[in-house]
């Protein structure tokens, strides 16, 4: 059994003992309430980020509402036990887009890269956990260069400048799959647009990027 979900098993067993509230609408009794899970299963749809990404973008909905509340309870209030009811999510997302043909059945999901401080604070990094929960391959293939300027309070053309170069391949991509980025919230584009470009410089065929939400 994987760590992964022994971890899913250990948080349900907990989840029993002292009931939780929803981590989507802060109902009591459930890690996760039937509605939120509704809306958070709605199919995948693709955007147009403010950046030029040079591969299709997929959002499983807006920021706000359960997919605000259950990403910043991922990642802000650590939330461990969450992670595999995102994963499911990730996983139901990539499914649909093979289902309507906008996604091969070779697919090999890579993180977007993230800082390694923020990762070690959070028990490592949540992306990286919701894709190996997804249960599709997976490739660490990407990180953020350690010297890169904080994005917070930049505005789009700073955004865009900022991350530039900064995303470096730390792994090869095998030239027969069908590269997917995952990532939790996408605001200008500008990490996803760099990491295509980065992997595509590299010969990877990055065939999508998929997102919990659009802010």
């Amino acid at each position: 059994m994987s760590k992964f979900r022994r971890s899913a098993g250990r948080a349900g067993f907990i989840e029993l003992i002292l009931p939780r509230t929803c981590a989507g609408c802060g109902v009591s009794g459930q890690l996760l309430c039937r509605q939120c899970r509704l809306v958070l299963a709605q199919p995948p749809r693709r955007i147009t980020p403010r950046a030029d990404v040079l591969a299709p973008v997929y959002s499983c909905g807006g920021y706000g509402g359960p997919h605000r509340e259950v990403i910043l309870e991922m990642k802000e209030r650590n939330n461990r036990a969450i992670r595999p009811y995102i994963a499911a999510v990730i996983r139901a997302a990539v499914e649909i887009l093979q289902a309507r043909g906008e996604l091969s059945h070779r697919v090999v999901l890579v993180p977007a890269p993230t800082r390694a401080r923020s990762a070690r604070l959070r028990g490592g990094d949540p992306m990286t956990q919701l894709c190996q929960g997804s249960g599709f391959p997976v490739i660490e293939a990407v990180r953020l260069a350690p010297a890169m300027p904080d994005q917070s309070g930049l505005n789009r053309d700073d955004r865009l400048h900022n991350v530039r170069g900064n995303v470096q391949l730390v792994r090869s991509v095998p030239r027969r799959a069908e590269v997917v980025v995952v990532d939790d919230v996408i605001t200008t584009g500008a990490t996803l647009a760099a990491t295509v470009d980065t992997l595509t410089y590299a010969g990877a065929d990055v065939a999508g990027c998929v997102v919990l939400a659009a802010a």
